[in-house]
């Protein structure tokens, strides 16, 4: 008897999948637009699993799902050369280095964060990685702000923030907002429901994620960041809101000191900025703390890929859902811009800090330098700085 004649290039493709994303999560650096053009490469001109209209397609549809955009679109690729097994494994891969690298450091960081050579190296890399998110709010920023009203709807989510409302609530109600607004002027009700119910079942969360004083355990920390990837718009740097919102302000999990570090270990490990995740996980609980929160922070984007991939084509033709998705992107810009200003407060703290805020920002704009090299480069200096 001869076996399935489809099983060897199905285990072909899949070993195929491991390969690629397992190198790619090793060595993307440089945020979500550098790890989609690497796949783009990749992908496309390389390997021509896709055509170039599909790998567009498929990153149109990431822009309306919640969650990491270049994980997810790892994800679909692997489903559609290889199916579900494919979806799990292209993921999987992409994710793993990065999450490992970073819960070795974590461990090191517990073991070692107290001494004066640690502390000089995250000296230097704090400032660095508000000049980071900076140049990525200006960048998006330059993209998604579209119109005078998505620039008075950013603005007034700021303003929002900034007073206290909750972050879910003032992504979401800029998205529902935006949505508003073009029903109102096309005069169409035929897809108010859903979103509606998009946003009240979005809503229904929020209470929990308010509540202060929450005891820390490690259920509480997996709905945590199963929540935040499950609602999580627009740039992974977005996560920032919603860590200090829930981990620093209203649950004291975590210092304000701390959370910057977890920033800047995500910023000189390659792979996905949510990986910010595995690094807190460890902190806060150790290695299970570790897999909790990463398993937590990546399972909804498996779960949105799975569920949105046979309605790319509908979704990028609806006005509305777009219309709902440029509103959430200038809400995710306003927490953006409202946790760089918070965060920059702790980072930058002396003329030292300040100029080498200001050089790396120079840096980015002007230069176009790669913020790994950034990164690498202000720890040395706050490192040699420390032992000198």
């Amino acid at each position: 008897m001869t076996g399935d004649p489809a099983a060897a290039p199905r285990r072909r493709a899949l070993w195929e999948l491991a390969r690629l994303f397992l190198k790619l999560g090793t060595t993307a650096f440089g945020g979500p637009a550098a790890h989609v053009a690497m796949m783009e490469d990749e992908v496309v001109q390389r390997r021509r699993w896709l055509s170039r209209d599909r790998f567009l397609d498929l990153l149109g549809a990431t822009n309306l799902i919640p969650g990491p955009n270049s994980t997810e679109m790892a994800i679909h690729v692997g489903y559609l050369r290889a199916g579900w097994r494919g979806l799990v494994v292209a993921g999987s891969c992409f994710i793993l280095p990065a999450a490992l690298l970073v819960g070795a450091i974590a461990a090191a960081y517990v073991r070692f964060g107290a001494l004066p050579q640690v502390a000089g190296l995250l000296y230097g890399v704090k400032p660095v990685v508000i000049a980071v998110v900076a140049q990525a709010l200006w960048r998006l920023g330059r993209t998604a702000i579209k119109s005078t009203t998505l620039a008075l709807l950013a603005v007034a989510a700021v303003v929002l923030n900034a007073l206290g409302v909750n972050e879910l609530a003032v992504l979401f109600g800029a998205g529902l907002a935006m949505m508003a607004g073009h029903i109102a002027r096309s005069r169409s009700s035929r897809t108010t429901s859903s979103l509606s119910l998009l946003g009240v079942g979005i809503g229904s969360l929020l209470p929990e994620a308010a509540v202060a004083g929450v005891p820390f355990g490690l259920w509480p920390l997996f709905w945590f960041f199963a929540k935040v990837g499950a609602v999580l718009f627009g740039s992974g740097y977005v996560l920032l809101a919603f860590l200090r919102a829930d981990l620093v302000e209203h649950w004291h999990w975590l210092t304000e000191a701390q959370l910057l570090d977890a920033v800047a270990i995500g910023q000189i490990t390659p792979g996905p900025v949510f990986t910010t995740a595995t690094f807190i996980g460890y902190v806060l609980g150790g290695a299970p703390g570790a897999v909790i929160a990463t398993v937590g922070i990546f399972v909804p984007a498996f779960f949105f890929v799975a569920a949105s991939g046979p309605l790319v084509p509908r979704l990028r033709r609806s006005p509305t859902a777009g219309a709902f998705l440029d509103g959430v992107n200038a809400g995710a810009l306003a927490l953006m811009a409202v946790v760089t200003w918070q965060l920059g407060g702790a980072a930058i703290v002396d003329v030292t800090t300040a100029l080498l805020a200001a050089a790396s920002l120079v840096l980015l704009l002007r230069f176009r330098v790669n913020s790994a090299w950034l990164v690498l480069g202000a720890a040395a200096i706050g490192f040699l700085g420390a032992i000198g």
